[in-house]
């Protein structure tokens, strides 16, 4: 066999293992988060554009879903398109683009079919993430004017990380969220992806004041000072990005 061979084999059967234990604690989703550098001017909605006629509705029909769309309101803004595919499994995640590339109307397109000297987009970026034991699956708000706030949590070591999220799963913090009137979307571990360890979860707001008031009742918890001041949890994020997100018209999520 072929290095390249080789490492391909290897890293699909570990994905595979990761899949089966997943597929063993409830059948937890897969996320994977693309991050679209876009065209300035009058190409900047090319993605947009091929997502709301032609990829979403592409993409359902083979099973993933549902598909969120964001842009970007307060934080790191470039990649200026944030896309969130929700997969059932991780065969949906290896084969997905053969997938789509059967699909007539999909494989056909234009965007699909640029050329080199005249790309849809400039690069995207993806990280996939298993979601957390004690949500196993994202949980799509109602569609109403809202915001998502995306925030990522690094650690220094995979122990560390583990420990995390321990927190939110047997610690309880995913329950003193819901309980203090935080409305989680999804949690979820990245197991490929930039800036690893991490784990990466989001929350959905009406608005910036709602969402400064919610945080507000949380923060002055009995529980979560309780679980904050835990010992056995000290230490394990050492850094934390934080992005407000807007949906566009035609996002699923």
């Amino acid at each position: 066999m072929k290095r390249r061979q080789f490492l391909t084999a290897a890293g699909l059967a570990g994905l595979a293992g990761l899949g089966s234990a997943a597929a063993a604690e409830g059948k937890r989703e897969y996320f994977e988060l693309r991050r679209y550098r876009t065209h300035v001017g009058s190409k900047k909605n090319l993605v947009g554009n091929f997502l709301r006629e032609v990829g979403i509705p592409a993409m359902n029909r083979i099973g993933i879903g549902p598909v969120g769309v964001f842009n970007a309101k307060y934080g790191p803004s470039d990649p200026t398109l944030y896309v969130m595919l929700v997969h059932k499994s991780l065969e949906s995640v290896v084969n997905a683009s053969s997938k789509l590339l059967a699909d007539d109307k999909f494989r056909s397109s234009d965007f699909v079919n640029a050329s080199l000297s005249d790309p849809g987009y400039v690069r995207v970026e993806s990280s996939l993430m298993v979601a957390f034991k004690d949500m196993p699956r994202l949980e799509a708000p109602q569609k109403k004017p809202r915001i998502f706030e995306l925030r990522i949590y690094e650690s220094h070591s995979i122990k560390a990380a583990k420990k995390k999220i321990e927190m939110f799963n047997e610690g309880g913090e995913i329950a003193i969220f819901k309980k203090t009137g935080l409305t989680p979307v999804f949690f979820g571990e990245t197991i490929i992806g930039p800036m690893m360890p991490n784990l990466t979860y989001m929350l959905t707001f009406d608005d910036l004041a709602d969402r400064d008031k919610k945080w507000s009742v949380f923060a002055g918890s009995p529980e979560w000072k309780k679980l904050r001041s835990n010992p056995a949890y000290k230490d394990t994020v050492s850094n934390i990005t934080d992005i407000i997100l807007r949906p566009t018209p035609y996002s699923q999520i």
